[in-house]
C-alpha cells in the first residue's frame, strides 16, 4: 500500500490554455454537427441520380446554388429498399436539421436543372425541386476575425519577449522595460556559500568581511567618525575567485543582495541602460542596508570617449554617467554598498575608479602554494581520493594554477580514474590531469617518423641540458617527447618565483629557450620549423628587454611602455626610424648572443646530451632523476631551493607547424 501512495502521479496544474482549447473544440464540433458530416449520408453521381428519379425513389432535390451542391432526400419506400441499406441508417450523433441521404457536387447549374426537368416529364414524376442559399455565419465570422485575432496574439508575444518576462508580473509588460533585471538572494533558500568555502585569499576576505561587518554592526565604525565604504572592486586574472568572494558575501551578510551582470544593462532601446540603473539604485535604497553586486562592469564601465569616433549619443556611456552619478551623486544613500569584479581593470574610466565611489580596490591574485593546498582541500571534498595522496605534493605540481584551474584539475583526475575503472583517485590521476589541462589530449595515434621522433628528442635534450648548465636557469623536472594537442614534445620546468628580475636572469632564460634549435644545430647540422614557439618567446623577452625594462646599455635607461594604454590608440610610434632601426639591432644582436652561447655549452656537454635523448627515445618521458644520473647534482640547487616556492611551469612545445603555414 505504502509503495502505490509513493507512486501516485501528481496532479496537472491548471492552465489558462486549456479553456482556450476547450473553446476551440467546442466551435469545430459544432461545425461538424451542423454540417451533418457524422450523419449516414453518401455522395452519388449524375447517372445514379438520375436511375433513382427513374425508380421513383427521390422525394425532394434541394439545389444549393451557391456552392453548387444537390442534397437528396428519399422516400420512406426508397429507404426500405436494399440499394439504399447503407443510407437508411440513422446517425449516432444528433443533428440540428433534416440530415440528407444523398449529396451531389454537380457543374453547370442549368444543364443540372434541365437533366432533372426532362426525367420528371418522361417518367412522369412528382419530385419536389427547390433551390436554396447555405450560409455559415459562425464560420465566416472566425474567417474574419482570425486575422486581427494572430496579428494581436503576435504582438503581445513580441512585447512579453522584449520586455524580457514571460507572464504578468513586474517584467511582464512593455512598460516595464526600464525596470532592473538585478536578481535578489535570499540568504535561507538561494545561498548556501560562506566564507569557510572560499580557500585561500586571506587578504581579499579581510576586505570582503569587514565590509560584511560593516552593515551588521554600523554603529562600531559611525561612531568614531567613520563612513561605511560605498564600493569595492575586485580585479584579478579569470577564475581566482572573484565572483566566489561575492557569494560568500551574500552568504553571511545576511541583508538583502542584489546581483547582475553588466551585460543586463545594455538593451536595444535608447535609454533602458540609465533606467534600469536607477531602478536597480531604487530598489536597493528602499530595502537598505543592502550590496549591490556587478560582475564582469567592463562590460559598461569602460573609458568614456576612447572609441567613439562617429560622435554619436552612446547607450554605454550613458548608462555609465548614470551609474556614476548612483554611486556619488548628489543625493546618494550611503546604506548601498556595491562590489563588483572584473579582470580588465586597465579599461575602466577613471571616473568609476576614484575614490568615493570604488573607495577600495581588492587585488584577486593566482594562488600561492600554501593557498592551492587549501583549494585542493576544498575541490577534494565530494571526490574519493587514495588514503595516501599528498595535497602538498599536489600543490607544488600546480604553479601559476587559478582556484577554477584547480577544480578542473580534480574534476578531470576523477573522470581519468574512473575511464581506469577505479574505485578511488589517486597521485598518478592528478598528475595526469596536470599533464592533461598543461599540455593538452595526448595524441598516441599520431604518425610520426623514426627521424622526426629522433629531431625532437635531441631538441628537448638540447632544452634540458642547457637549462640544467646555467645559473639562472630554471632546472627541469620532467620531458616528454608524447605528442599532446598541438605539441610534439613538452619540458616541465621549476623555476624559482621572482620579485624582479636582472639582465642575466633573463639572459640565462633564452638560452635555455634556444637550447633546442641549438641542440639541432649541434647534432644535425640542420635546423627546423619545431622552434618556432621558442623563437617567439626569446623575441618578446629580448624585445621587452630593450624596449620595456631599459636593460640595454645600447638604448640605454629609456622605455617606450605606457601603462595608461593611450599608447594603442595612437597613430605613431613613440620613436624615431632611427631608433627604430637600433632596437632592432639590439633584439637580433642579443637573440644571437645566446644562441651562440647555447651551442657552446651543448658542445661541452655533447657526450652527455647525446646519452640524454637516447634515454629519451627509449621511455619518452624522464625525470629530474634521470638527468642527475647524467649530469650530477645540480650545483645551484641548494641556493635555488632556500630562495622561495618551487613553481613548475611549462616550456615552450616543439609545435608541429609547417612553413607554409605560417
Amino acid at each position: 500500500m505504502a509503495k502505490e501512495n509513493n507512486t501516485n502521479p501528481k496532479k496537472p496544474k491548471f492552465s489558462s490554455w486549456w479553456i482556450y482549447g476547450l473553446i476551440i473544440v467546442g466551435i469545430l464540433g459544432f461545425q461538424l454537427l451542423n454540417s451533418g458530416n457524422f450523419a449516414s449520408t453518401k455522395t452519388t453521381t449524375t447517372s445514379e441520380l438520375q436511375e433513382f428519379l427513374r425508380n421513383g425513389d427521390i422525394s425532394k432535390i434541394l439545389i444549393i446554388t451557391n456552392t453548387n451542391q444537390a442534397k437528396v432526400f428519399l422516400t420512406d419506400e426508397a429507404l426500405a429498399k436494399d440499394v439504399h441499406k447503407d443510407v437508411a441508417e440513422k446517425s449516432l450523433l444528433p443533428s440540428t436539421g433534416t440530415i440528407p441521404q444523398y449529396i451531389l457536387d454537380f457543374g453547370d447549374l442549368q444543364n443540372f436543372e434541365k437533366q432533372i426537368t426532362d426525367s420528371k416529364k418522361e417518367n412522369n414524376l412528382d419530385t419536389v425541386v427547390e433551390f436554396d442559399k447555405e450560409s455559415n455565419y459562425l464560420g465566416d465570422f472566425l474567417i474574419g476575425i482570425l486575422p486581427f485575432v494572430l496579428i494581436f496574439g503576435i504582438w503581445i508575444y513580441l512585447m512579453r519577449r522584449m520586455s524580457g518576462g514571460g507572464g504578468g508580473g513586474a517584467g511582464g509588460q512593455i512598460f516595464n522595460i526600464g525596470k532592473s533585471k538585478a536578481k535578489l538572494f535570499d540568504e535561507k533558500t538561494d545561498t548556501r556559500t560562506s566564507f569557510k568555502d572560499v580557500a585561500g585569499l586571506e587578504g581579499a576576505k579581510e576586505e570582503v568581511e569587514e565590509i560584511v561587518e560593516f552593515l551588521k554592526h554600523p554603529d562600531k565604525y559611525t561612531s568614531l567618525g567613520g563612513k561605511i565604504p560605498k564600493g569595492a572592486l575586485l580585479v584579478g586574472p579569470p577564475g581566482t575567485g572573484k565572483t566566489l568572494l561575492a557569494k560568500a558575501v551574500a552568504g553571511e551578510a545576511k541583508v538583502p543582495f542584489f546581483s547582475l551582470s553588466g551585460s543586463d544593462f545594455v538593451e536595444m532601446f535608447v535609454g533602458v541602460g540609465a533606467s534600469r540603473v536607477r531602478d536597480l539604485f531604487k530598489q536597493a535604497k528602499d530595502k537598505s542596508p543592502a550590496i549591490i553586486f556587478i560582475d564582469e562592469i567592463d562590460a559598461i564601465g569602460r573609458a568614456r570617449g576612447k572609441n567613439n569616433f562617429t560622435g554619436s549619443n552612446d547607450e554605454r556611456e550613458n548608462t555609465l554617467n548614470q551609474l556614476l552619478t548612483e554611486m556619488d551623486g548628489f543625493g546618494t544613500n550611503t546604506n548601498v554598498i556595491v562590489l563588483a569584479a572584473t579582470n580588465r581593470a586597465d579599461v575602466l574610466d577613471k571616473a568609476l575608479m576614484r575614490a568615493g565611489r570604488f573607495d577600495r580596490q581588492i587585488y584577486v591574485d593566482l594562488p600561492d602554494i600554501r593557498e592551492r593546498k587549501e583549494i585542493f582541500e576544498v575541490h577534494l571534498r565530494p571526490i574519493k581520493t587514495a588514503e595516501t595522496l599528498d595535497l602538498d605534493f599536489l600543490a607544488r605540481q600546480t604553479p601559476g594554477f587559478s582556484g577554477a584551474d584547480i577544480a578542473n584539475v580534480c574534476n578531470e583526475a576523477a573522470l581519468i580514474a574512473a575511464r581506469k575503472e577505479k574505485k578511488a583517485v589517486n597521485k598518478q590521476d592528478f598528475l595526469d590531469a596536470v599533464d592533461r589541462i598543461v599540455g593538452g589530449l595526448e595524441k598516441k595515434n599520431k604518425i610520426i617518423t623514426p627521424g622526426e621522433k629522433k629531431t625532437i628528442a635531441y631538441h628537448e635534450a638540447g632544452h634540458a641540458t642547457v637549462s640544467w648548465m646555467l645559473e639562472h636557469a630554471a632546472p627541469l623536472v620532467k620531458v616528454t617527447i608524447v605528442p599532446r594537442g598541438q605539441s610534439l614534445g613538452a619540458a616541465w620546468y621549476l623555476p624559482e618565483e621572482r620579485l624582479i628580475v636582472r639582465p642575466e636572469q633573463m639572459k640565462d632564460e633564452m638560452c635555455a629557450t634556444l637550447g633546442g634549435r641549438a641542440a639541432e644545430k649541434v647534432i644535425f647540422d640542420k635546423i627546423s620549423t619545431g622552434a618556432l614557439s621558442d623563437l617567439e618567446k626569446v623575441t618578446k623577452q629580448a624585445r621587452a628587454m630593450v624596449t620595456v625594462y631599459g636593460l640595454n646599455e645600447e638604448i640605454g635607461n629609456l622605455t617606450y611602455y605606457d601603462s595608461s594604454g593611450q599608447s594603442d590608440y595612437g597613430f605613431s610610434k613613440p620613436y624615431s626610424e632611427d631608433t627604430a632601426q637600433r632596437i632592432d639591432e639590439e633584439i637580433s644582436k642579443l637573440i644571437e648572443e645566446q644562441y651562440a652561447r647555447a651551442i657552446d655549452v651543448l658542445q661541452a656537454n655533447k657526450d652527455k646530451l647525446i646519452t640524454l635523448a637516447e634515454r629519451l627515445l627509449e621511455k619518452e618521458v624522464i625525470f629530474k632523476e634521470d638527468l642527475e644520473k647524467i649530469f650530477g647534482k645540480r650545483p645551484f640547487d641548494s641556493q635555488f631551493e632556500a630562495n622561495g616556492e618551487e613553481i613548475i611551469d611549462v616550456a615552450d612545445t616543439t609545435e608541429e607547424i609547417s612553413e607554409e603555414n605560417k
